[in-house]
This record gives structure tokens, sequence and C-alpha cells, in this order.
């Protein structure tokens, strides 16, 4: 924020060391993002070279790697050199890779000597937090690390790559709820410009009174939050206590807001003022309940839900005060605006208390729900400061089969044959060829072939499938 004269718009304190260390990852995923990395338990089953899944693992990390370092590792693997031949690649590869972080630790299985056995692994481990898998990898291990995301309910991320080529699949919970959704900043701000709260409304009543006899200094710095429930009320008593809600009625309420201004001082305008009239469409608007949420709380009473879980119990308090006020609790948060410095903390300070005294509320709804006393108030505040944003993913039970998938790419290659290099080529019969080398053993190209036309018939004759299977074949 800027500063104008006396007015100081924020107190900027310096970044800690640690912020200066993940300034990048901090800007794309925020603390909670970066959080949930740093307190992540990854598990990653690798294969063939490893080369995908070792460099996947700059991150927190647990290696399942029963091979052995060999030569033809040397040249693919950036962590080992010759003095790892003939030693655990897993083990060779976790030294070097927690080097990169010191917050990061690392262990590699199988232990020196032990067998490789998931399920010991599986057993004797804090829970995961998501599963890679490199492919290809045996059926039987494919089928129990599925098993075990489902009954831990969470995501699963396989990938193959064969020289350029690659492709992942990702496979997540049936109903995955995610609460920070990071929205941008200014879309979180709820200013309940009507339906405002008794502390806000003084505080806005004693900035405005007798505005018009104000000196242009003070005028000019009214909050715009002050000057729309200054002016919301005098619309009220000129609309029999009606607030402007259509479309034209906001139309007229802005210039009423506009009018307000002052226009015969040295700036010849005031800005605090065109902030509150470019707020007028945005903020001045209706609590309503955000579909994405309505899905969360309709979900929250089925029984296919952990009574136990904390998201589902935090969403049925929420539902609560909602039933209750016909609002969501307050996130808190307001946005830049010129205010003097006292004025703008104090003003923060009322939305922040607000928001805090609503998030009591749902955590003492909480408390009287079944296994409501294990949950934590950090995760209340974190819901409730997200709310209008969360998101419930699910699993599509109705997804399109693979051979209507393919259908529909055939139809864009036709396509692309008449409108050239402006419409690209499916990429299908790439993810098929492959995805066909992960399941067969193939002595040659043919073989690959005949495998994807065997499920796929309107696939025969498909000279890119041909041309495919005969590249990754020979590499």
């Amino acid at each position: 924020m800027s500063q104008e004269g006396s007015v100081i718009r924020v107190v900027q304190h310096g970044p800690t060391n640690k912020e200066r260390k993940y300034d990048r990852q901090l800007r794309l995923w925020a603390a909670s993002g970066q959080a949930a990395l740093e307190s992540a338990n990854v598990l990653l089953v690798n294969s063939g070279p490893g080369t995908v899944g070792i460099e996947a693992l700059k991150n927190l990390v647990l290696p399942a790697d029963d091979a052995i370092v060999q030569e033809a590792d040397l040249g693919v693997n950036f962590f080992l050199d010759e003095a790892c031949l003939g030693k655990s690649r897993a083990l060779c590869c976790a030294e070097y890779l927690v080097e990169l972080n010191s917050e990061v630790s690392g262990h590699c299985f199988p232990e020196e000597d032990d067998p490789f056995d998931l399920e010991k692994l599986t057993a004797s481990s804090e829970p995961f937090t998501i599963i890679l898998y490199t492919s290809p990898l045996h059926k039987d291990m494919v089928c129990f690390l599925e098993s075990y995301a489902e009954r831990q309910k969470i995501p699963i991320l396989s990938v193959h790559s064969v020289g350029y080529y690659s492709y992942f699949t990702l496979k997540l919970p049936a109903h995955l709820p995610i609460v920070d959704t990071h929205p941008d900043e200014d879309a979180t701000a709820d200013l309940r410009l009507l339906d405002p709260w008794p502390e806000l409304s003084m505080f806005a009543s004693q900035l405005t009174e007798d505005i018009g006899d104000q000196i242009d200094h003070d005028h000019g710095h009214l909050p715009m939050v002050a000057i729309l429930l200054h002016c919301l009320e005098e619309w009220k008593d000129a609309h029999r206590g009606d607030p402007p809600l259509t479309y034209s009625d906001k139309l007229a309420f802005r210039n009423l807001v506009a009018n307000g201004a002052r226009r015969n001082n040295p700036e010849g305008g005031e800005e605090n003022f065109q902030e509150a009239v470019a707020a007028v469409m945005k903020h001045v608007t209706t609590s309503s309940l955000p579909s994405s949420l309505k899905q969360v709380f309709d979900y929250s009473n089925s029984t296919e839900i952990s009574s136990s879980d904390s998201f589902w119990i935090i969403a049925k308090a929420v539902e609560q005060f909602y039933e209750k006020h016909h609002q969501l609790p307050l996130s808190g948060g307001i946005p830049d605006m010129k205010a003097e410095s006292a004025v703008y903390i104090k003003l923060q300070s009322l939305y922040k208390a607000k928001a805090l005294q609503d998030v009591s509320e749902v955590m003492s709804t909480i408390r009287t729900l079944e296994g409501g006393m294990g949950v934590a108030q950090a995760e209340v505040e974190l819901f409730c400061k997200n709310a209008k944003f969360i998101k419930l993913v699910q699993s599509s039970v109705d997804a399109p089969t693979i051979t209507k998938i393919v259908e529909h790419e055939l139809l864009n290659d036709e396509l692309s044959a008449v409108a050239g290099p402006e419409l690209p080529l499916s990429l299908i019969s790439i993810y098929l060829a492959l995805r066909a080398s992960t399941l067969i053993s193939a002595d040659s190209a043919e073989e690959i072939v005949d495998f994807v036309t065997s499920s796929i018939p309107s696939l025969s004759g498909n000279n890119r499938l041909l041309q495919i299977s005969q590249e990754l074949y020979e590499i």
C-alpha cells in the first residue's frame, strides 16, 4: 500500500528467513499450501531406470525401490555416480536427495538384506498423504497401492515415461474436499454492507457524523466502507427502508455516492469516493450460498462420509450457522482503501473481531457434534475464511469409456487433416501404445498394435498407432 501525506495504508514487516527461502513457493500456493507440503508423507514406488521417479523426489520423499545401481543408471540418474555401483539405488538416491534441503527427511525401502514388502512398509510407516509410482509395475503391487490409497482416502499418481513420450494418471478419493482454493484476495472480502453488525454501524456513523461540515482532509480520508454505509442509510430513508438490489437501483445508488464527492478541492475530486463508487456493484450485495458450498452441505449428511472426519464435522457446524443467520461466517479480510492509518487499522480490527466471533460460534456448535472435541480451531478458522470458495471434487460416475474417447479423438484427426497445423493431431495413440507397453511384454511393435486394437477395433490400420508402437519398441 502507498503512503500519501499522513496516510499510511498498512504496516509491513520484513519476511522471515523461511519466507525468503520459500518465496516462490509461497507466491504459488500460499502459506497453507506450503504447510501441507512440509507435512506431506510421500511414498514413491519406483520401477525401470527410476529416472522419472527420482526426479520427482526433490521434496519430502520415501522411495520404495529394490533395484541395485548398475552402469546403465549412471548416465540417466543425476543422483548416482560410480561410487554407487552395486549399492541400493533407493539408499543412494535418498542420501543425496535430502542434501538438497535440510528441512526434508527421507528414508529408503527395502532396508539392507530385507525383501521388498509393500504391506510391511505401509503397516510400519505413518499414513502417507500421496502415493507416486512409476510404470511398469507388477499388477499385484498396483492393486495393493490402489487399495491402500482408497482406504486412506489419498490421491495416487502413476507415471510412465519412454524416451520423449510420457503420460500420468491421477486417481482421487471418491469425494475430495479442497478448503483453500487460493481465490484472489479481493474476492474473499465480505464487507457486509447490507447487513452490518452493531459495532461496524456505530463506527461508520461516528466517522460520517456531520459529514457535510468536515474539513476537506477528513472528508477525503473517510474509508469507502463508511461512505457506503452512510449512503445506504440515505438511500433507505428515501426508499421505505429498501436497499438498492436491482441493477437500475444500483446505478442510481452509485450516482448518489458519486454526488457526495467534493470537486472544489485542489485535486478536483476525492479518491476515497471513487473507490466507493467502484465498490457498489461488487460489495453492495445480499448474502447467498455458493452452489459449491451447498454441494458440501448436502453431502455432509450422507452416510458415506466418516463421522470422525474433521472437515465434515466443520461443514455440519457451518451449515447450522448459515441456517441460523442466513449468511456464512465472516472471512475477516478487507481490501485496500484510502483512509487514515488509525482508522484503517480500527476497521480491520472490527472485521477480524467479528470473524473470530463467528468462528467461536461455529466452534461451540462443533463441540456438541460427535467427534467434535478433536477438531482444531485452526482448521475451523481456515474453513470459515474460505467458506465461499470451498470445492468438493467428486469422482465421475458417468465418465466416457475409452472407446468413446477414441472415437472423439479420431474425429479430431480427421478435422486436423483438413485444418492443417492449426489443429494438431490427437495424442490418444501415444497414450494407448504407452499403456499397452506397461501391460504386456511385447516382442515387436505389431504386438503392441494387436493389444491395443483387440480392445479398440476402430484403431485397426491406424498408421499413427503403428508408427508410435515402432518408436516405443526400438527405444
